[in-house]
C-alpha cells in the first residue's frame, strides 16, 4: 500500500514583511524616481519617470541596469556615448545615484497616513513586523533614522545587498523570517507597493497584499493625490490594480490600513488547510 503524507498550516499568521517607499513611508514613492533621474541626466542621457518607476523594487544596481536594458535607453546611451551601456556604466551610474538618494531621501520620509497606527494593530495582534528595501544600508540608514522619529521601529531591516540576490527572489524576506526566528512561511504576509514585492513575497510562498494608491503604480505625491476628483482616483487606482494583481497578489488594497482586514481572512483560508 502506498500512502502520501500532506502537511498544513493550519496555525494563526505570525508575522508581516513590509516594504518601505510607497508602502510605510514616501506616499507616492518619490525619493527613488527623482534620484534615477538626475544620475542619469548627469551622465548625458534623460530618462522620463515611467522608465525611471518601471523596475521599482529591486536593489538599486539592479534598477539602474534594467533601466540601461530598456531599448530606448540603451539607444539614447549609444548615441550619446558611442557604445551600449555596460555593467561598468552601470556601476558609475550607482555612484552618482547613491549620494544623490541619500541627500534626498530624508524629504521624503514622512510616514504614510495611517501605517503607524495599522503597524501597531499588527503588533497588538501578536504579529512579529519585518521590513525589506531595494535601499542599500547607507541609504537605509537615514531613512530608519526619520521613521524612528516619528514612532516607526520594526522588529528587522533587509537591505540591498545583505543576500545573495535581491528582490523579486525569495532571498530578503526569508532572511527577514530567518532574523524573526518564524516559520512556517505560509505563517508570514508579505505587503508592498511593487510588482517586485508581489513577486518577492509569492517566490518566498507568502501570502501577499499589493497597495496601490499609496505607492509606485499611482506615483503622486500625497498633497497631489487628495486633489484628484474621485472619479481620477478611481481610474488611477483600478489601473495599478490590475498591474499588482496580474504579478499575482492575493489581494490588492488602497493602503496599508486597509491591508488590516485581510488579515483575518487570510487566517481563515489557512484554518481551512488553504495554502498561498
Amino acid at each position: 500500500m502506498t500512502h502520501t503524507y500532506t502537511r498544513r498550516y493550519t496555525g494563526p499568521l505570525k508575522a508581516v514583511v513590509l516594504d518601505w517607499a510607497g508602502t510605510t513611508v514616501d506616499f507616492g514613492c518619490l525619493a527613488p524616481a527623482a534620484a534615477f533621474m538626475e544620475a542619469f541626466h548627469r551622465s548625458g542621457v534623460d530618462i522620463t519617470l515611467e522608465q525611471a518607476r518601471a523596475p521599482m523594487g529591486m536593489p538599486k544596481w539592479n534598477h539602474i541596469q534594467a533601466i540601461t536594458r530598456m531599448p530606448p535607453v540603451a539607444e539614447a546611451w549609444t548615441a550619446k556615448h558611442g557604445k551600449a551601456p555596460t555593467d561598468a556604466d552601470v556601476d558609475a551610474l550607482y555612484e552618482r545615484f547613491l549620494p544623490l538618494q541619500v541627500g534626498v531621501v530624508a524629504e521624503h520620509s514622512a510616514l504614510i497616513p495611517g501605517a503607524l497606527d495599522a503597524v501597531e494593530a499588527m503588533r497588538a495582534r501578536g504579529l512579529k513586523i519585518g521590513s525589506t528595501t531595494g535601499y542599500p544600508a547607507p541609504v537605509m540608514e537615514v531613512v530608519l533614522a526619520e521613521a524612528a522619529k516619528q514612532g516607526y521601529r520594526p522588529d528587522c531591516v533587509v537591505c540591498a545587498g545583505e543576500t545573495p540576490a535581491g528582490r523579486p527572489g525569495p532571498y530578503m524576506a526569508l532572511k527577514c523570517l530567518i532574523d524573526l526566528q518564524i516559520s512556517p512561511v505560509q505563517a508570514c504576509v508579505k505587503i508592498g507597493d511593487t510588482v517586485v514585492d508581489v513577486e518577492e513575497g509569492l517566490n518566498a510562498g507568502m501570502w501577499t497584499i499589493a497597495l496601490t494608491d499609496t505607492g509606485n503604480e499611482v506615483g503622486l505625491p500625497l498633497a497631489e493625490w487628495r486633489e484628484v476628483p474621485e472619479t481620477g482616483r478611481a481610474a488611477l487606482r483600478a489601473r495599478a490594480a490590475d498591474k499588482l494583481a496580474g504579478a499575482g497578489a492575493h489581494y490588492v488594497v488602497p493602503s496599508l490600513a486597509d491591508a488590516l482586514p485581510l488579515l483575518d481572512v487570510i487566517e481563515a483560508r489557512l484554518a481551512r488547510g488553504e495554502t498561498p
